[in-house]
């Protein structure tokens, strides 16, 4: 589902800002050099959509700009709320665009999602994937892929909702109308309402989420940016401990890398230029959501 402007996209994070954490402080939104911006960082946290690629396309210099870092004896890993491939998939388009991270240098909304689950009893879970995706790398989970068979939605014991593509207005009826029949577990391995693409900003299972907690009041769970599990994982994935103070957290999206990351107690760079802003009078955005970035850059 492409199609949606940031106008429109940034609205409905304003909406829906009551449902997410509350950041520990604020930063200060000033200008500058993301190379110099750097130097008082250990770990240098990325979003990948709209920072480091749009869509299956890198973004230029980005690659440039992770090679820089290594060579400043930087630690660098993604935190990426694509949850509907696995791990090996994402590392071999990484690699196919020009990107030379290894896998535990990728931290994923999906491994919070299984981690998550792990803590929980055994259910038969609905999946709202593309089928193309499959579900490889779910471990021993008992699932169904959602499409049109109201029957399979009232058959299932909750539902994961991690991937919206070929997600249609008719499933989300579906969806909606069997959890008002039959409340059960929502859990959410994707809380983006939406990613840029190539042809513009595709709708993500946060926004399908959100819409659920609207008409059929059920809070869903949230697994990945802005809640705390998915950078306690990036975290624990660096070899030292790193202080929070020391680690810095870029992304393009306020309501999500910003207000993650200002809640985790790190740094915090916004990119302004490839994401889900572009276009935006950005110090108007930020007024308006009341999260505020330590720094502020067009681009890495």
């Amino acid at each position: 589902m492409i199609g949606v402007d940031p106008e429109k996209a940034f609205a409905v994070y304003l909406r829906i800002r009551d449902r997410l954490p509350r950041p520990v402080r604020q930063g200060a939104a000033q200008n500058g050099n993301f190379c110099d911006i750097v130097a008082d960082y250990d770990l240098v946290l990325f979003d990948a959509y709209g920072v480091l690629n749009v869509g299956e396309t890198a973004i230029p210099g980005a690659a440039d700009t992770i090679a820089a870092l290594r060579a400043m004896g930087k630690a660098v890993a993604v935190v990426s709320n694509s949850a509907a491939y696995p791990k090996m998939q994402m590392m071999e388009r990484y690699a196919r665009i020009g990107f030379d991270f290894v896998p535990d240098e990728v931290v994923t909304s999906r491994e919070a999602l299984l981690q998550s689950l792990t803590q929980k009893p055994p259910r038969r879970w609905g999946l709202m994937v593309d089928s193309s995706a499959g579900t490889d790398a779910l471990g021993d989970l008992n699932t169904v892929i959602l499409a049109d068979d109201a029957a399979a939605y009232n058959a299932v014991d909750g539902f994961l909702l991690v991937g919206a593509g070929g997600w249609t207005d008719q499933r989300q009826d579906l969806l909606e109308a069997t959890l008002l029949h039959n409340p059960r577990p929502v859990l959410v391995g994707n809380p983006d309402l939406v990613a840029p693409r190539e042809s513009g900003l595709s709708l993500e299972p946060g926004w399908f989420a959100h819409k659920l907690a609207d008409r059929a009041e059920i809070l869903p769970m949230f697994l990945g940016k802005p809640f705390p599990e998915v950078f306690d994982l990036a975290l624990a994935r660096h070899p030292q401990s790193v202080p929070p103070a020391r680690v810095l957290m870029v992304g393009d999206t306020l309501h999500t890398d910003i207000l993650g990351g200002l809640q985790a107690g790190f740094a915090t760079v916004l990119v302004t230029e490839h994401g889900s802003l572009a276009g935006l009078d950005i110090p108007d955005a930020i007024a308006r959501s009341g999260i505020v970035p330590d720094f502020v850059v067009p681009c890495i």
